[in-house]
């Protein structure tokens, strides 16, 4: 009985370890985004073209990015 008491607190430990890794991915994954984005709203576009660019450029990272994720 207490080594099935000693491999829940070790699965326990370990799930809380991975959501906390898992948590901390998620943060920077958002905070590289943002500061792209971040970058575009603090731009003053000549038109409509040049932001449509940055947008696009912006939207090429991310599906690279999701590209290189899927190769593994």
């Amino acid at each position: 009985m207490a080594e099935m008491e000693q491999q829940a607190v070790l699965l326990k430990e370990i799930q809380v370890r991975f959501d906390r890794k898992l948590k901390e991915n998620e943060i920077s994954l958002l905070e590289y985004w943002k500061e792209h984005l971040d970058r575009v709203g603090a731009m003053k576009p000549e038109g409509i073209a040049a932001l449509q660019l940055q947008v696009r450029n912006i939207s090429e990272m991310m599906a690279n990015r999701i590209r290189m994720l899927k190769r593994g």
